[in-house]
């Protein structure tokens, strides 16, 4: 998998800074491509740039044109309308490894209106094994990360027209800062610590130009005491939100840290905290978390401060400070937003889907449910799989209220475009939970905001926290295992495969009913402001599920098939909510493991007579028992060992018509499945 990056499609809150920066910046390498001719390819007559492939004069090479320009008459221009991007892949080679000192990479880029753009830096003379950053250009947003966290900057740039951007990475420090036309809009630690090359690679939808590129090493020389405040990050995009800052000290100085203050001022506020008892190492960094305080709505100026170190003043004051403003999102009311992520455990690229799904539960589970829709392996809801893959290219992938496929490491942008979208109506859950016959009952009650109609659907959704099992098919395939494709949230340090041992599965979508789609019937044809209309499921949960993991998601999907809105609650939360009586949408299993599929029951619905079909692999001890809906049992026999294609007969002739639970118990494992009885 050549391209790990995070693709953004919508616009972002903005986040800027001031912060002096030391050093002045001469030239390594500079191209300002009018030495070439015009629709002449640039590899064949530079020994600085090549392709990914080391194809040059081809279709992955760029073609000077004259068509712009930031300098002179002359650029290079990178397109793409590919769903898997180039097939254009332009490499500027920066000779030698740097993983100290002071780098500078500077350039002059153009995005077309409305278009994107693309490059990311590697770390490693070996292309295509470790990435040190990815820029997006997205539309006159952009956004940079490491691979490994996401919106490490965001900020604006304009469209249609040229501008400079240069990233300044103190690989001594880890500390690295994006300027855009002079003015700094990102500070941050970065992940990775090493540069080795640039890759210029358009992605669906790019169309940009590139001038002026240069870039530049210098030494750096560290003081003998020096705090530096490397970072600040509030630790939310939404206003509303009660966040826990954090800011990040490092020791730009030789001798160790072992006290310090700092103090963040936002919203006339000041948050301050004395740090004693550390032993900070020269050039290590130290996150200090300050107490929770609320996003405010509007442009914010926050100003972080780094002071008394070691008690005294620190060699260089002008690295104490840091300033920044953040603007947050301001979420619709009532509105929560829906990621599905296509998932595998045999897709060795899976877990960053898995790590980028739990920072989103972490940040926005107030407004966000997350949904991981697995495929090929046990944990397979077969009809939810298998709507869901036709909407995507691959795996891991993502959709953001079923729009746009997008890489997980890339929901931010949509998530905060739809977070912002008032919804048609509230989404309530509510609930009846019998923990004898394992049966939840759901309302899902949409209170209409706006008028809709017959064309919007109800759906239900539920999903499972803590998923743990045994055999292969639980071990995870782990791409990241030993470090070689970066940083993923730990899975480097695990092995490939991970163990089922030591996997556990969040989001596990278990069940979805009645339909990918949604209920047909959910509203009648004319729905108005002020309506509220409710329909209901019914569930048996296996007892392999664990109810106190189980959440429940509500959704509300829009005539074009996109999630208007959602409500999600644990089973606890919805009981509290109250079951409210409306249309009857059915009952509802899932068939969640290979056991759940080698057990059949047929007729059904049945009058007389019912079968169990049982496949079964090995000498297998088998029982079954039938219960009623109130718990009662109704018959219980142990059928001993039994191998291979069994069929066992149930005789329910003198059983009431309704609704009946039939457990089937191999060798200790219980499948649950409905027979109704006519």
């Amino acid at each position: 998998m050549k391209l790990i990056t995070i693709i953004m499609k919508k616009p972002l809150l903005l986040l800027i800074g001031t912060f002096l920066s030391t050093f002045s910046f001469s030239q390594i390498f500079t191209d300002d491509f009018e030495s070439y001719a015009a629709g002449s390819y640039v590899g064949p007559q530079s020994t600085s740039w090549t392709t990914w492939s080391g194809a040059e004069g081809g279709a992955e090479d760029a073609q000077v044109t004259t068509n712009q320009a930031s300098s002179g008459t002359k650029s290079i221009y990178l397109s793409s309308t590919s769903a898997n991007g180039g097939p254009q892949d332009v490499v500027l080679d920066f000779g030698p490894l740097y993983n100290s000192g002071v780098f500078t990479f500077q350039s002059d880029f153009y995005v077309n209106s409305g278009k994107t753009g693309y490059f990311n830096f590697q770390a490693s003379q070996t292309i295509g094994q470790t990435w040190a950053l990815n820029v997006n250009f997205d539309a006159g947003d952009m956004y940079i990360d490491d691979g490994v966290t996401s919106n490490l900057v965001v900020s604006t740039y304009p469209q249609a027209a040229w501008f400079t951007l240069k990233i300044e990475a103190n690989l001594t420090l880890k500390v690295w800062k994006a300027y855009i036309d002079g003015n700094l809009v990102g500070t941050w630690i970065n992940g990775v610590n090493a540069l080795a090359s640039l890759d210029l690679y358009p992605i669906q939808n790019s169309q940009f130009y590139v001038d002026d590129v240069s870039f530049d090493h210098q030494p750096y020389t560290l003081s003998n005491l020096n705090g530096m405040m490397a970072m600040a990050y509030l630790g939310g995009e939404l206003a509303g939100q009660n966040v826990t800052p954090k800011l990040t000290v490092v020791n730009a100085g030789t001798t160790a840290i072992t006290s310090f203050d700092v103090n963040l001022n936002y919203g006339g506020n000041n948050y301050s905290q004395s740090v004693t008892g550390v032993n900070i190492a020269s050039t290590s960094n130290y996150a200090v978390t300050l107490n929770s305080l609320p996003l405010v709505a509007g442009n914010q100026v926050y100003t972080a401060t780094v002071s008394n170190v070691n008690g005294t003043t620190d060699d260089i004051s002008s690295d104490n400070t840091l300033v920044g403003s953040i603007n947050p999102v301001v979420p619709a009311v009532g509105k929560m937003v829906v990621s599905e992520e296509g998932t595998g455990t045999w897709c060795q690229w899976c877990p960053r889907g898995a790590v980028f799904m739990d920072q989103f539960n972490t940040k926005y589970s107030q407004f966000w449910a997350g949904i991981a829709v697995h495929n090929g392996d046990p944990m397979t809801v077969t009809n939810y799989d298998a709507a869901f893959g036709g909407l995507i290219s691959g795996y891991p992938s993502a959709l953001v209220d079923r729009g746009n496929d997008v890489d997980p490491s890339g929901m931010t942008p949509d998530f905060l475009t739809r977070v912002q979208i008032a919804p048609k109506a509230f989404i309530t859950n509510g609930a009846t939970w019998d923990a004898a016959t394992r049966t939840l009952n759901v309302s899902v009650t949409a209170d209409f905001q706006a008028s809709a109609n017959s064309n919007y659907k109800l759906a239900c959704v539920l999903t499972e926290d803590g998923v743990t099992g045994t055999g292969s098919g639980y071990n995870q395939s782990n791409a990241y295992s030993g470090g070689n494709n970066g940083v993923m949230g730990g899975y480097e340090t695990l092995g490939n495969p991970v163990p089922a041992a030591q996997m556990v599965y969040d989001h596990v979508a278990r069940a979805i009913a009645p339909s990918f789609s949604g209920y047909t019937n959910s509203f009648p044809v004319t729905v108005v402001s002020g309506d509220q209309h409710t329909l209901n499921f019914s569930f048996v949960l296996p007892t392999t599920w664990d109810e106190n993991e189980i959440h429940i998601v509500g959704l509300l999907i829009d005539p074009s098939g996109k999630i208007d809105n959602a409500g999600k609650a644990t089973i606890t939360e919805a009981v509290s909510n109250g079951y409210v009586s409306g249309s009857n949408a059915g009952l509802y299993e899932a068939n969640v493991t290979q056991l759940d599929e080698s057990v059949n029951i047929y007729p059904n619905p049945s009058n007389s007579q019912a079968n169990i079909a049982l496949n079964l692999k090995s000498t297998t001890e088998v029982e079954v028992s039938i219960l009623d809906l109130s718990g009662k049992l109704m018959s219980q026999r142990n059928y001993g060992l039994l191998d291979g294609n069994i069929t066992i007969p149930l005789n329910v002739n003198s059983y009431s018509s309704g609704v009946y639970i039939v457990k089937t118990a191999i060798n200790g494992t219980i499948v649950q499945k409905r027979l109704m009885i006519e």
